[in-house]
């Protein structure tokens, strides 16, 4: 079997990157983002992305940094108050935004990796976010029609991997990544451990190495998006 295995992010992306493709990128906030993956994707220079993600970073971190040389054209998320760059792209109609409810979000990329095309949910009935799309009742409730989501290219960040792509993800950073390795047609794992085939409890893994094409071992920055500190 062929290794998993690239020495660097830039070759863990090469051949894999195109202008116009849809990347789904796992975190929460700044946690437990792909953040080399990100970073070697700006500089890949690829244009035109479609990003879904809970939400975009901030403005120098994250995707943020994608939105600072204009390198996505749309973001399908559930949150982005934290990234003014963002909003003014928005407001200026630069950038595209499909909103959904954070839970929809989720179960449309694990519908995607489960190969279910689409789904009924309450969540968004009566809003915008049910706007151009189907509605239908169950049990005299209304609810609406959302797509599953798979993506081109999945970028997750993971604690420990091993070398079959096992994935093991630590406390809030498993958060969108479980369902973000599932929904891509190429996942891409960068993680802060690679230990031997054998090593995770094999009930301990969160991602089976299954839906896991390529890893990458990379030192982690783990930037604090709002730092709180209490006075003396």
């Amino acid at each position: 079997m062929a290794s998993k295995i690239f020495g660097s992010t830039a070759d863990a992306l090469r051949d894999v990157v195109r202008d116009g493709m849809t990347v789904a990128v796992g975190g929460f906030g700044l946690c437990g983002i792909p953040e080399q993956l990100i970073i070697a994707l700006r500089d890949s220079g690829v244009r035109n992305l479609t990003v879904v993600s809970n939400n975009a970073g901030v403005d120098e971190w994250g995707l943020g940094l994608l939105l600072k040389t204009r390198q996505i054209k749309k973001m399908i998320s559930s949150y982005v108050g934290e990234n003014a760059e963002f909003e003014r792209q928005f407001m200026s109609g630069e950038l595209e935004l499909e909103f959904n409810p954070q839970g929809t979000l989720a179960e449309r990329m694990r519908a995607g990796g489960a190969g279910i095309p689409a789904f009924f949910t309450p969540a968004g009935v009566g809003t915008v976010v049910a706007d151009n799309k189907e509605t239908r009742e169950f049990d005299g409730r209304t609810y609406v029609m959302e797509r599953g989501i798979v993506a081109d290219l999945a970028l997750v960040k993971a604690w420990k991997g091993d070398t079959c792509g096992n994935l093991v993800y630590r406390k809030t950073a498993r958060n969108f990544n479980p369902m973000v390795a599932t929904c891509g047609r190429v996942t891409i794992a960068e993680v802060e451990e690679l230990v031997p085939l054998g090593t995770l409890e094999p009930d301990g893994i969160h991602t089976p190495g299954i839906f896991v094409q390529r890893l990458v071992k990379t030192v982690s920055e783990k930037r604090i998006e709002q730092r709180t500190v209490r006075s003396r």
